[in-house]
C-alpha cells in the first residue's frame, strides 16, 4: 500500500481555477496562491447571497481512542461520495497545527484515497493564516509587556495577565517562562508561558467571526488581565485592536483547495477542540452552503466535545442549523470502551482488537449509543458511518448496526473511503442525502439567558452523563465575577479531555455517576464564550522520543518525503 503522501503525489491536480469554476466562482472572486490554492475574497458573501441554501452536515465520531477514529477521512470522503452519486458537495475543514505534524499525531488532510490535496501544502504553511494568527496575538502579549514597562497607566495587575506568547511547534520547554529579565531595560520581569498557535484566542476569533469589522470587534474584547480594581483590560484598552485587524485582515478569506478527485475542499481556520470551540470557521460554511447542494464539515474529538461545541457555540453565532450529523465510530474503539483493551500511541496495538469479540463488542457501544443520544439533544437525525478495517467480521458490523438502529440512529452504514475513495463512500452519501430530507427540529441544549451554572449543569448531565457538578473556590468566585459583569449570558465553552465522555481520561464505556470538577472559569470574550475548566488542560504539547519530523525531507528531485 502505498503511503498517503505517495498516493497524494501522485495524483493529477487541476488548476485551482478550474475548481473555482465548477462551484461558480470566476478569477475575479479568487486570489491565487500558486496554481492549486487559492484564498476566496468576501466580497462573493454579497454576490451569492440570493443562492439558496445547502443542507448542513456535520461529522463528528464516539470517544476516541488516542489513535483517532478516521473522522477527517470520513468527512472528505463522503463528500467525494455525494459527488459520486450526482450531488453537489463541497467539504469544509479545519487547518492542521504545523505541531502535530511534526510531532506525533500527523497531519490533517485525511488519508488513503480520501484526501485533500496538496497533501505538503495542506499540512505545512497553506496560506499562512496561522502565521497571521501567531503574529497577531504575539504583538498584543509585545504591547502588554511594553505598557508594563513604560509606566503601566491602566494600572494592570502583572499577577493577572493570563495572555500569553505562541508559536505553532510543540515545545514543552516554553511552557512556563520568566519574561523580562536582563535589567531594567529589558522590561518587567513576570512569569508567563507559550500556547501553541492554534491554542489562541485569536484562532478561535477567526473561526466564529462574520467579516471584517466583526473581527475588529471581537479583537477589542479580548481580555488580557485586569487592573488593581479588578475590573477587565482589554485590547481595545492596550490600543492594540486595530493593529492586530490589519494582521488578520488577509486570514480573513477562507482557503480553497481540492480533494484527490478534485472535488472542492474550503479549508479555513483551527482552533483547539477542548479550550476552544474545534470547528472549521463559519465564513467559510456560510460561502459554501451558497455554492453547493451539501456542505459536509467537521467538529473535533468525539461528540461530547466538538459537536456540542458546534451546535452550542458555533450555530449560535453563525444562525445555521445541521440538516445531519454523521457519527463515525471504528470496532476496535468500541471494544476497546468495554475496558479490556487498551490503546496507546507509538506501541502496536492489542492483538485482542484486531480479532473477533462480539462480547466486547457489545459492551463497549454503550458508549456509541450515548453519542448517538447526545445529537439526539439537538434535534437532528443521525447517521452512523462504520470506519471499516480489513480485521473487522461481518458480524462485529451487523452488531454495531444492530446497536445503532435500535438505539436512534436515522440509518448505519459500512465506510470504506481511506480505500476507495468517493466510490468507498456511496452508500454512506445515499443514506446522508436520505437523512437531510427528514423534518429537523434543531434546538440549543440551553438558553442564552441561562446561568452560568445552568448552562455547565445541562452539558454536564447530558451530555456527559454526570450525576452532577462540583466547584472549587476559584471557579466560584469567577462565577460571581463575571455574573456581575454580565459575561454569564455567554454560551459555555467546557474544556475537558476528549478520551472519555467524564473528565477522566482512564473512563472509557459510559461513565456513570460521576461529579464533575470545575476547578476554573476563563473568559474569551473576543471569541464570545466562557471556557470552564474540567481538570488540567495543556496548551502546548511536547514533542515524543521520536518526532515524525525526523522522517521529513527532501528526495534528489527536491519533493517532499516522509510527511505521512
Amino acid at each position: 500500500m502505498l503511503s498517503d503522501l505517495e498516493i497524494a503525489q501522485r495524483a493529477t491536480m487541476k488548476p485551482i481555477h478550474e475548481i473555482a469554476e465548477g462551484i461558480g466562482l470566476t478569477e475575479d472572486d479568487i486570489e491565487p496562491y500558486g496554481k492549486y490554492k487559492a484564498k476566496v475574497s468576501l466580497d462573493v458573501l454579497d454576490k451569492i447571497a440570493g443562492n439558496n441554501q445547502g443542507k448542513y452536515i456535520d461529522v463528528t465520531a464516539i470517544t476516541p481512542t488516542p489513535l483517532g477514529e478516521g473522522k477527517t477521512v470520513t468527512t472528505i470522503g463522503l463528500s467525494m461520495g455525494l459527488n459520486k452519486i450526482g450531488k453537489n458537495s463541497i467539504v469544509c475543514i479545519r487547518q492542521p497545527s504545523l505541531g502535530p505534524v511534526f510531532g506525533i499525531k500527523g497531519g490533517a488532510a485525511g488519508g488513503g484515497y480520501s484526501q485533500v490535496i496538496p497533501m505538503e501544502d495542506f499540512n505545512l504553511h497553506l496560506t499562512g493564516d496561522t502565521h497571521a494568527v501567531a503574529l497577531a496575538h504575539n504583538l498584543l502579549s509585545a504591547f502588554i509587556d511594553n505598557h508594563l514597562h513604560h509606566g503601566n497607566s491602566l494600572n494592570i495587575d502583572p499577577f493577572t495577565v493570563s495572555w500569553p506568547r505562541v508559536v505553532d511547534v510543540s515545545d514543552r520547554a516554553l511552557r512556563n517562562i520568566v519574561l523580562g529579565l536582563g535589567g531594567k531595560l529589558n522590561g518587567i520581569p513576570r512569569e508567563s508561558g507559550f500556547d501553541i498557535a492554534v491554542a489562541s484566542e485569536v484562532m478561535a476569533i477567526l473561526a466564529l467571526t462574520t467579516g471584517l469589522f466583526d473581527l475588529r470587534e471581537r479583537l477589542g474584547r479580548i481580555v488580557i488581565g485586569y487592573d488593581k480594581k479588578k475590573e477587565p483590560v482589554t485590547a481595545e484598552d492596550l490600543k492594540c485592536a486595530g493593529a492586530m485587524t490589519v494582521l488578520m485582515r488577509d486570514a480573513l478569506k477562507p482557503n480553497l483547495l481540492q480533494t484527490l478527485e478534485g472535488n472542492p475542499c474550503f479549508v479555513h481556520a483551527g482552533p483547539f477542540a477542548n479550550i476552544a470551540q474545534g470547528n472549521s470557521s463559519i465564513i467559510a460554511d456560510r460561502i459554501a452552503l451558497k455554492l453547493a447542494d451539501y456542505v459536509v464539515t467537521e467538529s473535533g474529538f468525539g461528540a461530547d466535545c466538538g459537536m456540542e461545541k458546534f451546535m452550542n457555540i458555533k450555530c449560535r453565532y453563525s444562525g445555521l442549523k445541521p440538516n445531519c450529523v454523521v457519527m463515525v465510530c471504528t470496532i476496535r474503539a468500541l471494544k476497546m470502551h468495554s475496558g479490556k483493551y487498551k490503546v496507546v500511541p507509538g506501541k502496536p496495538l492489542d492483538q485482542g482488537l484486531l480479532k473477533e469479540d462480539l462480547e466486547s463488542l457489545e459492551k463497549g457501544s454503550v458508549n456509541l449509543i450515548k453519542q448517538i443520544e447526545n445529537a439526539r439533544h439537538f434535534g437532528v437525525p443521525v447517521v452512523v458511518a462504520i470506519n471499516t478495517f480489513t480485521n473487522d467480521t461481518e458480524r462485529e458490523i451487523e452488531l454495531v448496526r444492530k446497536i445503532s438502529m435500535e438505539n436512534g440512529a436515522f440509518d448505519a452504514v459500512v465506510s470504506n473511503v481511506w480505500l476507495e475513495g468517493g466510490k468507498g463512500g456511496m452508500e454512506l452519501a445515499e443514506a446522508v442525502a436520505r437523512a437531510c430530507e427528514e423534518p429537523s427540529d434543531f434546538q440549543f441544549l440551553y438558553d442564552d439567558e441561562a446561568s452560568i451554572k445552568e448552562k455547565i449543569e445541562a452539558v454536564a448531565t447530558k451530555i456527559y452523563g454526570a450525576a452532577g457538578v462540583a466547584y472549587d473556590g476559584v471557579a466560584e468566585k469567577k462565577i460571581k465575577m463575571f455574573t456581575s459583569l454580565g459575561w454569564d449570558r455567554l454560551p459555555m465553552c467546557m474544556a475537558k479531555t476528549h478520551l472519555s465522555l467524564s473528565h477522566d481520561p482512564s473512563l472509557k464505556g459510559r461513565p456513570e455517576g460521576f461529579i464533575l470538577p470545575v476547578r476554573d472559569i476563563r473568559p474569551s470574550l473576543g471569541a464570545g464564550f466562557l471556557y470552564p475548566l474540567c481538570g488540567e488542560m495543556r496548551t502546548m504539547p511536547g514533542l515524543p522520543s521520536t518526532p515524525a519530523g525526523e522522517n521529513v525531507d527532501i528526495d534528489k528531485d527536491g519533493r517532499v518525503v516522509g510527511l505521512f
